[in-house]
């Protein structure tokens, strides 16, 4: 799978949409454990989600961890610094796959992150090894692998010799197979999924969506070869016109996502 390079503007064009699922497992983490809770926010990206941990606690120090040095910028520009609970906001470069809490956190979270992440369950453990007595780590991914946006983009891909750019068929799991993983480390477990259909405006939105997330390890991958680039765009632009053809009130396009959430018991 090749890493991809990000572009925070092209992420942003749908933060309210992205946003959501955050905002849906954001609910379900019960309270935290410390009065000035340290919270690890893996895969921040932009920073936009991540500031909405400090409204939910804000006297919290929170540090928010990506590989991206352009989505780290972005995040520190508009966020980082002193909350106004008191606590603190800062980003820091990281690299999920190696990641290992050096102190006790009241809370490990994760949005829209882990599918990156190959063998991601293996690192469960020291994950929740790494949380204070009464801790939560919690995390959502995308479980739309099989809808046409991402197999679709497969297919092309095989079809131009770039199928080992992606990695959809076995990036996450069931929702039964989080929560047997969670409660085997001794966990209470919450987890479930739900299809959002998200009701997108503008021409070929759905493009613009995956162009922001699972189109770019391709938009990646073909950087230097822009002829390349413009006709696997052209080809899977039409594919997703027929894949997803816009309503009267806009283009619906349903997304399927697991969420875990898993308390360390006291």
């Amino acid at each position: 799978m090749t890493t991809p390079t990000w572009d925070p503007a092209q992420y942003l064009r749908h933060a309210d949409h992205r946003a959501r699922p955050f905002a849906d497992l954001l609910a379900r983490v019960p309270d935290l454990p410390g009065r000035a809770p340290l919270i690890a926010d893996l895969g921040c990206g932009p920073g936009n989600v991540t500031a909405l941990l400090a409204a939910r606690w804000p006297t919290a120090r929170i540090t928010g961890y990506d590989n991206s040095a352009e989505m780290l910028d972005k995040a520190r520009v508009e966020y980082a610094g002193p909350t106004a609970g008191g606590g603190s906001l800062d980003f820091a470069h990281a690299d999920v796959r190696t990641w290992a809490p050096g102190q006790p956190y009241d809370l490990i979270i994760s949005n829209a992150t882990l599918q990156w992440v190959p063998g991601h369950v293996e690192r469960f453990g020291a994950w929740v090894d790494g949380l204070a007595q009464g801790g939560t780590f919690a995390f959502q991914v995308p479980g739309n692998f099989d809808s046409p946006s991402h197999r679709l983009m497969r297919e092309l891909a095989a079809s131009t010799g770039l199928a080992e750019t992606l990695r959809h068929d076995d990036a996450v799991l069931t929702p039964e197979a989080y929560l047997a993983a969670l409660a085997g480390l001794g966990c209470e477990v919450d987890t479930w999924e739900t299809t959002y259909v998200h009701l997108l405006q503008g021409e070929d939105p759905v493009l613009d969506w995956v162009k922001g997330t699972g189109l770019r390890p391709v938009l990646t991958a073909l950087a230097d070869d822009p002829k390349a680039r413009d006709a696997f765009v052209a080809d899977y632009r039409a594919a997703l016109r027929e894949a997803y053809p816009a309503g009267p009130h806009g283009t619906p396009f349903p997304f399927r996502r697991i969420f875990a959430v898993a308390r360390k018991e006291g």
